[in-house]
């Protein structure tokens, strides 16, 4: 599992990339996205998780539904057309000792529809990997029972 990362964060973003961090949790979404039998997993560009494999997703904006916020963050992040299918996961992010910010992330089984990878400049690579191949790959907490819990939704 990998448990590297010092809040055990399946989400990054904007909002992690802030010094000043809001008083209250963040809304956050992701996708476990599955093309062909293999998941789609990116690797963040920036800080606070720079250099680890996750799920596309990011904050959840006021006023946006969970899927409309999804469709949104995989469309910028990967430019991906994707079917969301049902909730795979969720988990809760608090400050530890050194800060950083409280997030609840809502991770979605998704299935590709259209579209070929094109990352952001918040992310610097991406691989279609089977799900059970991640080997020694670092990624970010909790991301491995994402997965298993979203490849059984789809019984992929």
């Amino acid at each position: 599992m990998g448990h590297d990362h010092p809040n055990g964060s399946i989400f990054r973003g904007q909002a992690l990339t802030s010094s000043l961090q809001p008083s209250h949790p963040q809304l956050a979404v992701s996708a476990a996205i599955f093309r062909d039998g293999k998941i789609l997993l990116v690797r963040r560009a920036r800080s606070p998780a720079k250099g680890f494999y996750s799920l596309p997703g990011g904050r959840v904006e006021f006023g946006e539904t969970l899927h409309a916020a999804l469709h949104r963050e995989v469309g910028e992040e990967t430019a991906l057309k994707i079917e969301i299918v049902d909730l795979a996961a969720w988990r809760e992010v608090v400050p530890g000792t050194s800060g950083g910010g409280h997030y609840l992330i809502m991770s979605f089984a998704a299935r590709w529809t259209s579209g070929e990878t094109v990352l952001n400049d918040e992310l610097d690579d991406y691989k279609w990997l089977a799900p059970d191949a991640l080997g020694e790959l670092k990624v970010t907490g909790g991301l491995q029972e994402v997965i298993l819990s979203a490849r059984r939704l789809l019984g992929a």
